[in-house]
């Protein structure tokens, strides 16, 4: 199965409209779908693919594979409640921790996060657009977006069935933006009762996936979908998610517009059918909700 592309800059010329209900079908269906001409600098996302890539080779290889996990990791040990991961999370707002990442990337992960803000803001407006929602419905309802990034290093395993780079889950938050290895695979997410494997990123594409809280605001039109990572025995495998989240203190519920009407008999409701039955089903409940109360 191919997984969906959206193409963003197609979202403001003469295929607006077809890329939008690419975007709805993908958040939809799937759940997850790639992102291209994005808008985020080339060359900054070059910068720091080198950056972390230089921090862990330098700072975090050596330690890892010092620890214990790694130290009695073998083909008769599995470590099923662990992950073979090593990661740091930058705190971009509402309030930075710009002071506890390493001192190489203090300038570059923020001015990488300034811009995958950006498009997590634009794909939140087309999101709500699609949902029949205003445009700012899903930044509103995340009342002062929290914002990180989780940098991690899927490092080389020499037991990759004993272990789990990441466990099975699906993300609590609302757009994750992930920009991951160029060449070492891993990434798994379910489609249909199907593992769909997540191919290595090509040139600058950034991978989306829905968390949680999209899929409660959407009234489940929208899925979060469950996903892990594998362990790799010939190589380790970058990672860059940023989360885009709701605030610490957003109250979430599903957009009153995307319910269905509180409650009803059946009767009534056939009545109203009986006028109403070649019209769209949609509208129909969006009318039944002002007239069954």
């Amino acid at each position: 199965m191919e997984i969906p592309v959206i193409k963003m800059d197609e979202l403001y010329g003469e295929k607006r409209s077809e890329t939008l209900l690419l975007l709805h079908d993908a958040c939809a269906q799937w759940g997850f779908f790639w992102v291209e001409n994005h808008g985020i600098n080339h060359d900054l996302m070059e910068k720091i693919k080198e950056l972390v890539n230089k921090h862990y080779k330098e700072n975090m290889e050596k330690n890892f594979y010092g620890s214990e996990i790694a130290k009695t990791l073998g083909p008769d040990k599995v470590a099923s409640n662990v992950d073979w991961e090593c990661s740091f999370m930058y705190h971009h707002q509402p309030k930075s921790n710009i002071h506890d990442i390493p001192e190489l990337l203090r300038i570059t992960v923020p001015e990488y996060a300034e811009e995958v803000v950006k498009l997590a803001e634009q794909l939140a407006e087309v999101m709500s657009e699609n949902l029949g929602l205003d445009k700012d419905y899903l930044k509103t309802a995340f009342c002062k977006p929290s914002v990180g990034i989780k940098v991690a290093k899927y490092p080389r395993c020499s037991h990759p069935e004993a272990v789990m780079g990441l466990r099975g889950h699906t993300d609590a938050g609302g757009i994750i933006l992930l920009f991951q290895d160029d060449k070492v695979p891993g990434l798994e997410f379910m489609k249909d009762g199907r593992r769909i494997s997540i191919p290595p990123t090509q040139g600058n594409r950034i991978f989306v996936n829905l968390g949680d809280q999209i899929e409660v605001i959407s009234n489940g039109i929208y899925k979060s979908i469950f996903h892990q990572v594998l362990p790799n025995q010939n190589g380790s495998r970058l990672s860059i998610a940023t989360f885009y989240n709701p605030g610490a203190d957003a109250i979430i519920f599903p957009a009153p517009r995307l319910t269905y009407p509180s409650q009803y008999s059946f009767q009534d409701y056939l009545n109203f059918y009986s006028t109403t039955k070649f019209t769209d089903k949609v509208s129909r409940f969006q009318i039944t909700k002002t007239v069954f109360k």
